[in-house]
Formats: C-alpha cells, structure tokens, sequence
C-alpha cells in the first residue's frame, strides 16, 4: 500500500507547489496565518454589505439578514405601514 518506495527525482525541477513529497515543517503557522487572513476579508466583506443591504419591500416573514442589517436594526423600513 501507498504506491511503493520515494525513488530520486532530479533536484533542479521547480515547482509552485513544492515538488515531490512536500511536508513543510511550517505548515500549521502557514494555515493558521491564512485561515486567519481569510476570516479578517469575510468580516470586512460581511459588514459592508451588511451596512449597505436594503430592501425595498419588506419581507413577509423574518429572514436571517434582519438581524444584521441596518435597515431593520434602525427601523428604517422606508415602507409607509397602515395602522
């Protein structure tokens, strides 16, 4: 099992993603360090567009982005409600 034994490969072949049996000794600081990354650009991404999401018409039952979005965190609805 495993596909037999590493035989030599030519040392002067390069490669983007580091070759033949790569195991970087950094791999889990590298992984933290991008999961870290790509968690600060979601929460970016996330409050802009929470603070520029709004809706014309309200929703007719609760959905998931009331409770973020700015439009129904102010109340401003911008929908004239008949008492």
């Amino acid at each position: 099992m495993g596909g037999g034994a590493r035989y030599p490969y030519p040392r002067q072949v390069w490669s983007p993603s580091g070759g033949w049996w790569t195991r970087p000794t950094n791999w889990v600081s590298n992984t933290a360090i991008c999961t870290f990354g790509i968690a600060i650009a979601t929460y970016g991404a996330w409050s802009i567009s929470a603070e520029k999401e709004w809706r014309h018409a309200a929703p007719v039952k609760p959905i998931p982005s009331m409770l973020w979005a700015r439009q129904f965190k102010e109340g401003e609805l911008g929908v004239k409600e008949d008492p």
